[in-house]
């Protein structure tokens, strides 16, 4: 088979896998892309949530559509030379067989990963029962498969997130089911004290674990590393502290006529000189 333009993106996203800790963050847009990859960052992944933010939708009930998202996911490939894991939802259909249809698409992107949570979108029942999830896991596996693409599949177990009475062992009894249909890696986002994350890690071992830093809660990478998590993504929360200092300078504005929310930015001319190639912005 003749090797795809992303064959070596993929397999090196794949390496990243194998061994060590890596953390691979996620940016919104083409530009905060390019920068990641100037600081040095292996991989990269999209954010669902930061997407939809940016264009003025929740990160909720497929408000992005899967046209839009698909596009958007293409965009973040074609911004650098580096493999990018796309946070592709819960696949935009709720039978195995729409979330296989959908996973062939995405995979056309040229991504080196993807990922596919087991969240219905609906309060009364927040997640897919065991068996149905585990169906759709194994749906995008073959899918996969059958693209001839080296796409590394990352399953998600939303419990922490969707407020399950007993998360951690709704999670691990899960994602141990998830691995035996074919994911490659496992995430339970939300699991946060070393508590649940080192046993999470011992018991869906030897599979490769992601963990979710969503808030300074003190762990640093070299912590997580000795917890024996594989990959850190940090989801929306490089969007948000992006908002964070939009809606800080304009509530200034707004309220207070300060242009205080202004100290410290980075200048004009050093973000138009790095962007047209003439100049490096500080790491």
């Amino acid at each position: 088979m003749t090797p795809t333009p992303f064959a070596d993106r993929r397999a090196a996203f794949r390496r990243l896998h194998e061994q060590g800790c890596f953390v691979i963050p996620n940016p919104w847009d083409a530009g905060t892309a390019r920068y990641l990859r100037h600081l040095g960052f292996q991989a990269l992944a999209t954010t669902s949530a930061g997407f939809a933010f940016s264009h003025a939708l929740p990160d909720a009930g497929w408000a992005v559509s899967r046209a839009d998202m698909l596009g958007h996911i293409a965009e973040m490939v074609a911004a650098s030379d580096l493999p990018v894991n796309a946070d592709f939802e819960s696949g935009y259909a709720h039978d195995p067989e729409g979330v296989a249809a959908s996973v062939r698409l995405c995979v056309q992107t040229g991504v080196a990963g993807l990922s596919i949570e087991d969240a219905t979108g609906d309060r009364a029942r927040p997640l897919y029962e065991v068996a149905l999830a585990a169906q759709r896991i194994r749906a995008a596996r073959a899918a996969i498969d059958e693209t001839g693409a080296d796409v590394l599949l990352t399953a998600r177990a939303e419990c922490f997130l969707t407020g399950h009475p007993d998360p951690f062992r709704e999670s691990v009894r899960r994602l141990q089911a998830y691995a035996e249909v074919g994911a490659d890696v496992l995430y339970a986002p939300g699991a946060s004290t070393p508590e649940d994350i080192r046993g999470l890690v011992a018991a869906l071992r030897p599979k490769p674990v992601n963990v979710l830093m969503g808030a300074n809660t003190g762990l640093r990478v070299a912590d997580l590393s000795e917890l024996g998590v594989r990959r850190i993504s940090v989801g929306s929360s490089l969007a948000r502290a992006a908002w964070t200092g939009f809606l800080r300078a304009a509530r200034a504005i707004a309220a207070e006529g300060s242009f205080s929310g202004f100290d410290g930015i980075v200048p004009y001319d050093e973000l138009n000189a790095f962007f047209r190639g003439d100049l490096e912005l500080r790491r």
